[in-house]
């Protein structure tokens, strides 16, 4: 069985809030996990500079200024990239916690056989996927939040087949309009860990 905490603790809105002000609480929600956490930001031209990478030991999280993403790619993974044109199944586990509520809300990574599935097409630098199986498909739909997306371009997504290897994990801070489907008609941002692996 999915395990499943807190489940959705909704941010709550005044019925007279515009778009705009929701928006604003939003971002200063980011910034005050930002401080609280002590994440080091960096910019993407440091970031490429870096190989594509970010220190954990620094606690570095790379803003994505297409996406409004922040990311920390902890491990970068065994294997190889999605393959173009090639429908892929991809395992997840995570933790989805709600910046806005300060609350975790929901996870899948308290037993090692629960797993999330979506399966993942990549056409040239475009991703697009679809909830198959798991508590994010069970609680939010088919739908794939964007910002899980995002990594799929800087990560590898094979099967561990050594000791010494190791799948591949991310932190991301995704905005509502990155986010799952009450993320987004709620207006909240979420803290993401989350693993992703080849399913075979």
């Amino acid at each position: 069985m999915l395990a499943l905490v807190a489940m959705l603790s909704f941010a709550s809105c005044d019925d007279y809030e515009t778009y705009g002000e929701r928006k604003e609480r939003e971002q200063d929600a980011i910034s005050a996990f930002i401080a609280t956490e002590g994440i080091n930001v960096i910019g993407e031209d440091q970031f490429h500079r870096q190989g594509d990478s970010t220190s954990v030991e620094k606690n570095e999280f790379v803003y994505l200024n297409n996406s409004g993403v922040y990311m920390q790619i902890v491990r970068r993974g065994c294997g190889s990239p999605l393959e173009e044109d090639k429908q892929v199944n991809v395992l997840c586990r995570f933790t989805e916690f709600n910046i806005l509520d300060n609350a975790m809300q929901l996870r899948n990574d308290y037993d090692s056989r629960t797993l999330d599935k979506m399966t993942v097409v990549r056409t040239g630098a475009t991703y697009t996927a679809t909830f198959v199986s798991g508590a994010m498909y069970s609680t939010y739909g088919t739908s794939v939040p964007s910002g899980w997306l995002v990594p799929l371009s800087y990560i590898n997504v094979g099967r561990q087949s050594r000791p010494d290897e190791e799948i591949a994990r991310v932190k991301l801070i995704v905005p509502h309009s990155q986010g799952q489907s009450y993320a987004s008609q709620n207006v909240y941002p979420c803290f993401y860990d989350i693993t992703y692996q080849r399913e075979r």
